[in-house]
């Protein structure tokens, strides 16, 4: 079985693990709920098995970040909910010096460093689209560091909320030993997590916006410790704050797009918001079109949703990028979704990688994606992914 193949190669990992004995363990993460989930997963059973944790989240995989964090040698790297896409990358970067683990469930490509482990259930022919999030990859993980660590499922469960198909899978492995341990009650939308006595998808809801409006306000910060200790009533405020900031710009966004209507080619319909989200991180253009592909008045269910926004040039705990950027995300309408998943046209990522050929920074998942490029290469993209379509 490959779910047995995927345990032998986590107690390998783990093996490595105890023989390096890391002082302190640096953490990566992605800055959406998922992300959040397996950041706080990972650093709270590394933590109990008495490792130092620094937690660095990083939205996209910029290769002068990457390089940088692995340049040294002795180190021990996480990647959670993020690095899988680039686990070649990481492999080239790393060369042997450091340990390094992987627990995502982005589209991988393969590690060719031994001393990279990439735990994707995604290489043991799970779907990271539907059967399990990356919360529930870093929880597989801490269960087998510690069976202790099965009080954290609930933290599996709130990361898989973003998969739109429900609990499936993997994922109702989790929710039906979560309910038997008496972590989460109740069924469908309405499970709760027992010790905070919040709703699962309240807390997702939650962490989307701490982590992306506030990602350079010390949103991913606060997330994870909301994500183990619960929503404080000063989180609350500062959420309910974070989130009228992006509904005034989703709403002058919106009724720009009325009056302008999106630009369109043949299989491709997109919009520019340049600067419009300053201040807030560019999950939020992610999060924008997966709101605008349900605009039926707005949007053609049968073509391509394409979302750009500026990058801001400084990485926080990290420092500024040589180059400016932009980020391109994609959002597949679900009349679209059935003709990729017939194999009639391409998923989001595979067109992405593809556009982006030589001059980006792709990774996502079938209906969801996104590409990073120099800023003056979003409209390249574009024409890229059009002739792609139209071959």
């Amino acid at each position: 079985m490959k779910q047995k193949e995927f345990e032998k190669k986590v107690a390998t990992a783990i093996s490595e693990l105890r023989q390096e004995k890391p002082k302190e363990v640096i953490l990566v993460h992605h800055d959406d709920a998922d992300g959040l989930c397996s950041a706080a997963i990972t650093k709270a059973s590394l933590e109990r098995e008495g490792y130092g944790v620094g937690t660095f989240c990083l939205e996209k995989m910029y290769p002068e970040v990457v390089e940088s964090l692995h340049e040294n040698v002795g180190r021990t790297i996480f990647y959670a909910d993020i690095g899988s896409s680039h686990a070649n990358f990481i492999s080239d970067c790393n060369a042997g010096r450091n340990l390094t683990i992987i627990l995502d469930h982005h589209d991988p490509t393969p590690a060719t460093d031994p001393r990279v482990h990439d735990l994707n259930l995604e290489n043991y022919d799970f779907r990271g689209e539907s059967e399990f999030s990356g919360a529930t990859c870093c929880y597989l993980f801490a269960k087998t560091l510690n069976e202790s660590n099965t009080d954290l499922s609930y933290l599996a469960l709130v990361g898989s909320c973003e998969i739109p198909t429900g609990w499936t899978g993997l994922n109702k492995v989790v929710l039906d030993e979560a309910i038997k341990n008496g972590v989460v009650q109740g069924e469908g939308k309405k499970i709760k997590i027992v010790k905070f006595g919040t709703r699962v998808y309240s807390l997702f809801s939650k962490l989307q916006i701490l982590g992306a409006v506030s990602y350079y306000e010390g949103g991913p910060e606060l997330g994870i410790k909301a994500c183990l200790e619960g929503i404080t009533d000063q989180t609350k405020k500062k959420i309910n704050e974070l989130e009228e900031r992006r509904k005034k710009v989703n709403k002058r966004l919106i009724a720009r797009l009325y009056r302008e209507r999106l630009k369109e080619t043949d299989h491709i319909q997109w919009f520019d918001a340049a600067d419009m989200y300053e201040g807030m991180g560019t999950k939020v253009i992610g999060q924008f079109c997966s709101f605008l592909s349900y605009q039926v008045r707005l949007v053609n269910p049968r073509k391509y949703i394409f979302g750009i926004v500026n990058v801001p040039p400084s990485i926080p705990g990290w420092g500024k990028l040589k180059k400016s950027f932009a980020k391109i995300s994609v959002r597949v309408p679900r009349d679209m979704q059935i003709l990729i998943s017939e194999g009639k046209t391409l998923g989001a990522v595979n067109l992405l990688i593809k556009a982006s050929k030589g001059f980006g920074i792709a990774d996502g998942h079938e209906y969801a994606a996104n590409v990073v490029v120099p800023v003056d290469k979003k409209e390249n993209l574009i024409r890229n992914a059009e002739e792609i379509l139209s071959a």
